[in-house]
């Protein structure tokens, strides 16, 4: 049981902090191995924040490429939408209004434009609902 303990926090640490000790064999092999170890520990430390800010700087490089991409798509797209509308602006005048058309809806408006006029000089009964006053009408 303390066997798995000692390697699950101290793994590799303690087996090379030891051999340390036996090369060097100091005056105070306790001492020095307490400072191998919190040596040992801050060059974890240090390792392993390069290794999250190395990460993290790959994921923000990663997240502005996929941004990069999206808005030179969102680009792209604007141009052709835009290009579809100056075409259709372009052949819009050119079918539906054009020069031998025109005489033939003036010619098919002329008979409703005859009706209308003869509709407006009539009198109607729109006429005579304004003339006639609200005490008049009986309840």
């Amino acid at each position: 049981m303390e066997t798995a303990y000692l390697k699950k926090y101290f793994g590799n640490c303690l087996t090379q902090a030891l051999a340390e000790v036996a090369r060097v064999r100091p005056s105070d092999p306790i001492e020095y191995l307490a400072h191998w170890l919190y040596h040992y520990r801050s060059i974890t430390i240090a390792e392993e924040k390069r290794r999250q800010e190395k990460l993290q700087l790959k994921e923000a490089h990663d997240r502005s490429s996929e941004e990069a991409k999206t808005t030179e798509m969102l680009k792209e797209e604007g141009y052709q939408i835009q290009q579809k509308c100056e075409k259709c602006h372009q052949e819009l005048p050119s079918t539906s209004f054009s020069s031998d058309k025109t005489p033939a809806l003036q010619e098919d408006m002329a008979p409703l434009e005859e009706k209308t006029m003869r509709q407006e000089s009539q009198p109607g009964a729109s006429h005579v609902i304004s003339e006639v006053s609200p005490r008049a009408i009986p309840s």
